[in-house]
C-alpha cells in the first residue's frame, strides 16, 4: 500500500496559506476556499489519515447509523461514539424543560472559562446517561430531526409516502450501471429548519466504468482539520460497502468542497500536522455477502494502521 491522504495534506496547506479571512456562523473565524476537488484511488489503499489518528470505530458507528436511518444518538452513544452529542445537548439545554445551569453560548465559554467548561461536562455527561437510561427521554430529546439517515432511506414526499433514495441507487447500480442518476441528496430544503445541524456533505454520485465503481461526493462545507478527515474515509467506506453489494471493484473516491476552511483556533493544530510525513495507508476489510441493510461494527475493520499520535482541536459548535 501507498500513502493516499496527500491530497488532503496538499489542500490543508493550501486553505492555511491562501484562504481568505471569513467570519463564521459560530463566531469562531476562519480561512477559507471555495470549490476545491480532491481525488483519491482506492486501489491503491484506504485514505484513512496517518499524520494524525482518526478514530476508525466513530466513522464505521456514524455510517452505520446513517446507513439505518437513524437520527436519534441512542445508537452512537451505545457504541461509544459522541460525534452528534453538542447539538442534541444544545436542543436539550433550549428547551423549556430544562432545569440546570445556564448554558448560554456554551461552545464558546467553554473554550475561556474553566470553571464553565467543567460543568458543562458534568452536564453533557448526565444527559449522555439518561439518553443511554431513559427511553422517553431518549426519543424526545436524543433525536436531531431529519438529518441523513431520514434522508438517505426515508425521504418524506409532499404525499406523505417515502423514498429508499439509497436502496433504490443500490438496485440501479445493478440494473442500469450507465445511469446518470446515481445520486443520494441529504439536501432537503423543507427539513433544514428543523435540523439540529443542516447536512454538510449534501450530496453524492456514484459512477460505474470498467467494472468499477467510483463516487463523488458534493460538500457545501468543510472543517479541514477536524471533519474532513472523518468525511474521506467514511464516504471511501461507504464506497468500499456499496461496490462489494453490487459485485463492483472500487474506483476513485472524489471531494468536491464549497466552503473548505480551517478555524483560527485550529491553526497551531494544523501546522502541527503539516510537520509530520504520512505512512502507508492501512487495508480495509469487510466481510463477505453483507449489505448496508446487514452490516455490523464487527464486520469492517483496517488492518496495518500505524498512525502519528492524535492532534486535539476543539469543535466549533
Amino acid at each position: 500500500m501507498t500513502a493516499t491522504e496527500q491530497p488532503y495534506l496538499d489542500l490543508l496547506r493550501r486553505v492555511l496559506t491562501e484562504g481568505d479571512f471569513k467570519g463564521d456562523r459560530t463566531g469562531t473565524g476562519t480561512y477559507s476556499l471555495f470549490g476545491a476537488q480532491l481525488r483519491f484511488d482506492l486501489s491503491q489503499g484506504f485514505p484513512l489519515l496517518t499524520t494524525k489518528k482518526v478514530p476508525f470505530g466513530l466513522i464505521k458507528s456514524e455510517l452505520l447509523w446513517f446507513l439505518h436511518g437513524d437520527t436519534n444518538i441512542r445508537f452512537l452513544l451505545a457504541h461509544h461514539n459522541h460525534i452528534w452529542d453538542e447539538w442534541a445537548f444544545a436542543r436539550w439545554v433550549a428547551s423549556a424543560d430544562y432545569r440546570g445551569p445556564d448554558m448560554t453560548d456554551f461552545g464558546q465559554r467553554r473554550l475561556t472559562d474553566p470553571a464553565f467548561a467543567k460543568t458543562y461536562h458534568a452536564q453533557m455527561q448526565a444527559f449522555d446517561d439518561r439518553i443511554l437510561t431513559d427511553e422517553a427521554f431518549a426519543k424526545q430529546y436524543g433525536t436531531l430531526g431529519n438529518v441523513y439517515g431520514k434522508q438517505w432511506r426515508a425521504w418524506r414526499t409532499s404525499r406523505g409516502d417515502t423514498i429508499d433514495q439509497l436502496g433504490s441507487v443500490i438496485e440501479a447500480i445493478k440494473t442500469t450501471p450507465d445511469s446518470r442518476r446515481l445520486i443520494v441528496s441529504a439536501w432537503n430544503p423543507e427539513d433544514v429548519p428543523s435540523m439540529a445541524l443542516p447536512p454538510c456533505h449534501t450530496l453524492f454520485q456514484f459512477y460505474v466504468n470498467e467494472g468499477k465503481l467510483s463516487l463523488q461526493l458534493y460538500q457545501r462545507s468543510g472543517d479541514m482539520f477536524l471533519g474532513v478527515p472523518f468525511n474521506i474515509a467514511s464516504y471511501a467506506l461507504l464506497l468500499h460497502i456499496v461496490a462489494q453489494e453490487t459485485g463492483l471493484q472500487v474506483g476513485d473516491f472524489i471531494h468536491t468542497f464549497g466552503d473548505a476552511h480551517i478555524y483560527t483556533n485550529h491553526v497551531a493544530q494544523v501546522k502541527e500536522q503539516l510537520a509530520r510525513t504520512p505512512k502507508d495507508s492501512p487495508r480495509l476489510v469487510l466481510t463477505p455477502g453483507k449489505t448496508i441493510d446487514t452490516l455490523t461494527m464487527a464486520d469492517i475493520k483496517v488492518e496495518d494502521y500505524d498512525p502519528a499520535p492524535a492532534i486535539k482541536a476543539p469543535v466549533a459548535v
